[in-house]
């Protein structure tokens, strides 16, 4: 039976309305539009070919987590090794392991509000209480060591770059999160999803400054692999049998024709394509919405707006549905995300092509009479 606490996705109802107009806007996707690498494509012709059906092994095909394991030391330096590297159903399998090795019953989980609504459902799923903190535009949309220091909490997870707010954690900030988590024994689970989709500067690996951490990360945002249902997670060298249980006995392993796709993801050149195009398509509607409502700040990453409506509403569940009924353009109401004003807020996600896009905005402009 479902925990009275746990809230389902508000987008998911948004995203079936949105579906009854055959001219809808859509905004309230999370989820890229691009294709995955050619490569990707022909590796999974391959391993059908090859009648690759069977399990892999519960860490995930070696092969794999190698290629990742690389990834992390050309991208931030840090050495992994493949045994730490689990791959998972997508993230949501990646976050049941993390809270499966971190928390017990009724522990707290340290959350920032606004944030993804599945980290609260899954801890109420697994009888953990999140805790939130409230974070705005004042601070950058990060959560700070004096924030953490106001309550007693057993873990912290962040996002970085973030939904809903694109924001990213200042290098010297996030340092200072982790070293005080390893000080007071406190879990630390970064959710770093969207890494490789920013824009002015690079985001910061939390194993950078420390070996004690969990960090998510998966193909369905930069990798353009959404429907692949494939991510990993990197766990502490002590911590890998029990994650290794833990991910046997949740769903024995990760997809494996998506495995063996992914094998090809690490496409330079066409991730930097992937990238140049969302950064279009941010400067683009960054501009644009910007003349409708207001913007706390140019996001740095992933490809979210979190703007603020509070000059046409009081509720922004409300004023989406008005949105999605009268002008077809679907969007996703800031109270998914949490309850620190995100009644005031609408998140847009810019994952169609600026054609799409400009539809949307000339519909607002018109019926806002911005």
């Amino acid at each position: 039976m479902r925990s009275q606490n746990m809230t389902s996705f508000i987008v998911m109802d948004i995203v079936r309305e949105a579906k009854k107009y055959e001219d809808s806007i859509h905004f309230e996707i999370g989820q890229p539009d691009l294709p995955p690498s050619t490569r990707v494509k022909k590796a999974l012709h391959v391993a059908i070919d090859e009648d690759r059906f069977s399990y892999t092994e519960s860490h995930g095909l070696y092969e794999l987590r190698e290629k990742i394991a690389k990834h992390y030391h050309d991208t931030y330096k840090v050495k992994v090794e493949p045994s730490q590297i689990f791959l998972t159903p997508g993230t949501s399998g990646a976050f049941l392991i993390a809270y499966g090795l971190t928390l017990k019953h009724a522990s707290s989980l340290g959350l920032s509000d606004p944030s993804y609504p599945c980290y609260k459902n899954f801890a109420h799923m697994m009888d953990i209480k999140p805790v939130f903190m409230p974070i705005g535009k004042e601070d950058k949309y990060q959560l700070h060591v004096k924030d953490l220091k106001q309550h007693t909490l057993d873990a912290v997870q962040i996002s970085s770059p973030a939904n809903p707010t694109g924001n990213i954690y200042e290098s010297e900030n996030l340092k200072e999160i982790i070293e005080y988590c390893d000080k007071q024994n406190v879990s630390f689970i970064s959710d770093e999803l969207y890494h490789g989709l920013t824009y002015e500067s690079d985001a910061h690996c939390a194993l950078e400054y420390s070996s004690n951490v969990y960090v998510i990360n998966g193909f369905s945002k930069f990798f353009c692999m959404p429907g692949s249902r494939l991510g990993w997670i990197i766990v502490p060298k002590e911590k890998v049998r029990a994650a290794e249980k833990i991910a046997q006995n949740l769903f024995i392993s990760a997809p494996t024709l998506s495995q063996y796709g992914a094998l090809e993801a690490f496409d330079k050149k066409h991730l930097e394509e992937v990238k140049e195009e969302f950064k279009k398509r941010r400067d683009y509607l960054f501009t644009e919405l910007g003349q409708v409502f207001e913007i706390d700040a140019k996001p740095q990453g992933a490809f979210y707006l979190w703007a603020n409506v509070s000059k046409y509403t009081d509720d922004s569940f409300e004023f989406a549905k008005e949105l999605l009924e009268n002008i077809h353009v679907a969007t996703t109401p800031g109270v998914d995300f949490g309850s620190n004003h995100t009644e005031q807020y609408l998140r847009f996600a810019y994952t169609r092509d600026i054609t799409h896009m400009r539809e949307g905005i000339e519909r607002l402009k018109k019926y806002l009479k911005a």
